[in-house]
C-alpha cells in the first residue's frame, strides 16, 4: 500500500495514495479517507476539547483520522476500531509515528459495542449509520455522535430507502437538509428510548453530503419520556408552500388553511432545538485557540446554528418569489421587515437563500415586496 503524508489540525499522518483523475478519489485506495470531511473532524475535535469525555470510541475509523486527531489535539484516551486488517495496520502505524497511546481494535462495530462501553462513541460509517445505532447506543455511557452520508434516502430523493432504514418518510422538497437532519435524530430517539435513555442534541448540522449529529444520551424513563415529546412531523401543503409542524408519534390529518389540499406529513422526526447554545458559545470561544483548518468555516458554522431559530423546515425566499412571479430582495431585506413587524426570522446554516421565521406565510410573502 503506497502511502502518502498528509496534514490536518496539527496532527501529521499517513495515507494510501488516492487516484485523482477518479472522480471520488477516496474510493480509489484500500483504506478510506475523504480530505473533503476535514471540517466534520474540526467540529468534533472542538467539540470534545471542551466535553472532555474519560473516553473515546473511533468506532469505524478506516483511515483513523477522526480518533487519532482526538487523541493528539484533545489529550483524550482514545480507541480506534476497524474491521478492515489494512485499516488497522496504518491506524497503529500512524500512533506508532505520533507518539500517543492509542488503542487499536480490530473487531466488528456492532460485536465490539454489543461487549463493551465508552463514554464517548463515534459512528462514522460509509453510507448510512442505521445498522449501527441500537448498539451506538447500548454502548455509549454518555455521548454519541454520528455521521450520515447516506443523505438521497434522508432527504426524500430514494423514499423507500428512508422507509426501510429509518422508518421515517421524507419529501424531496427545498428544506430536505433540514429534514434529513430531523430525522436522523428522530431515528436516534426511537433507538434509545426503549432502554430508558433520552436525547439531547448539542450540535448538530447538514453540510454538502452529510449530517453530522453530536448528542448526550441520558438515563432514566423521565429522560426518554421527554424526548419521545419532542417527536413530530411537518405537514406540508402539496399545492402551495404552506407547511406546518406537529407534534405526536402519529400524524394527524389536516388541510392545508390556505388552498384546502390535504396536508403531507413529513417524518417522523425530532423537532425543536437541535442546538445546545451556551456549549455553541463556548466552542466560539474556544476556536481560536486551535489550529483547524477550517476554522473560518466552522466559526460561521457556529455562529449560524447558534442564531438558527428551532424549527423543523424553512422557507427558501427564491422559491417563495417564483411562486409569486417577483424578482426576490436581498434576503437581509426580508428578514428586516419581518423582524420590523415584531417576529422572529434568521438564516440558516446549510443555505444561503433560506430563512426561518414564525410568521405566518402570508406575512413572509408579503414581505418578498419589501424593498430597501
Amino acid at each position: 500500500m503506497e502511502l502518502t503524508e498528509a496534514k490536518e489540525g496539527n496532527t501529521r499522518f499517513f495515507i494510501p495514495v488516492q487516484d485523482t483523475s477518479h472522480s471520488f478519489p477516496p474510493k480509489t485506495s484500500p483504506v478510506f479517507y475523504n480530505p473533503r470531511m476535514e471540517i466534520s473532524r474540526d467540529a468534533t475535535v472542538l467539540l470534545v476539547s471542551i466535553l472532555k469525555p474519560s473516553q473515546y470510541l473511533d468506532a469505524m475509523g478506516a483511515s483513523g483520522i477522526r480518533g487519532l486527531r482526538i487523541a493528539s489535539e484533545c489529550g483524550i484516551p482514545v480507541s480506534i476500531n476497524d474491521r478492515d486488517r489494512r485499516a488497522v495496520a496504518l491506524i497503529e502505524r500512524n500512533a506508532e509515528m505520533l507518539g500517543i497511546p492509542v488503542e487499536v481494535l480490530h473487531s466488528d462495530t456492532n460485536v465490539l459495542l454489543s461487549g463493551k462501553a465508552y463514554e464517548a462513541v463515534d459512528l462514522d460509517p460509509f453510507g448510512s449509520p442505521a445498522p449501527f445505532i441500537d448498539s451506538g447506543i447500548r454502548g455509549s455511557g454518555r455521548y454519541l455522535f454520528v455521521t450520515a452520508t447516506d443523505t438521497a434516502p434522508l432527504c426524500g430523493a430514494h423514499r423507500n430507502a428512508g422507509i426501510r432504514r429509518y422508518f421515517a418518510a421524507a419529501m424531496n422538497n427545498e428544506y430536505h437538509a433540514e429534514t434529513a437532519l430531523r430525522i436522523l435524530l428522530g431515528f436516534l430517539v426511537r433507538e434509545a428510548v426503549k432502554y430508558d435513555r433520552g436525547v439531547e442534541p448539542l450540535f448538530c448540522f447538514s453540510r454538502e453530503h452529510f449530517v453530522r449529529v453530536h448528542a448526550r444520551l441520558q438515563k432514566g424513563a423521565l429522560a426518554a419520556d421527554r424526548s419521545i415529546a419532542r417527536m413530530g412531523y411537518v405537514m406540508q401543503c402539496p399545492s402551495c408552500p404552506y407547511r406546518e409542524e406537529q407534534q405526536g408519534i402519529l400524524p394527524e390529518p389536516g388541510s392545508c388553511p390556505l388552498c384546502g389540499a390535504a396536508l403531507r406529513p413529513i417524518g417522523p422526526l425530532w423537532t425543536g432545538s437541535i442546538q445546545e447554545n451556551e456549549l455553541l458559545m463556548q466552542m466560539e470561544s474556544t476556536l481560536p485557540a486551535f489550529s483547524l483548518g477550517c476554522s473560518s468555516q466552522l466559526q460561521q458554522l457556529i455562529t449560524t446554528c447558534r442564531q438558527e431559530l428551532p424549527f423543523s423546515y424553512h422557507y427558501d425566499y427564491h422559491v417563495l418569489a417564483r411562486h409569486l412571479r417577483v424578482s426576490p430582495p436581498p434576503i437581509r431585506a426580508v428578514i428586516k421587515a419581518l423582524v420590523g413587524d415584531g417576529y422572529s426570522a434568521t438564516r440558516v446554516h446549510y443555505s444561503g437563500t433560506a430563512l426561518k421565521t414564525d410568521a405566518p406565510l402570508e406575512v413572509l410573502l408579503e414581505a418578498l415586496t419589501t424593498r430597501e
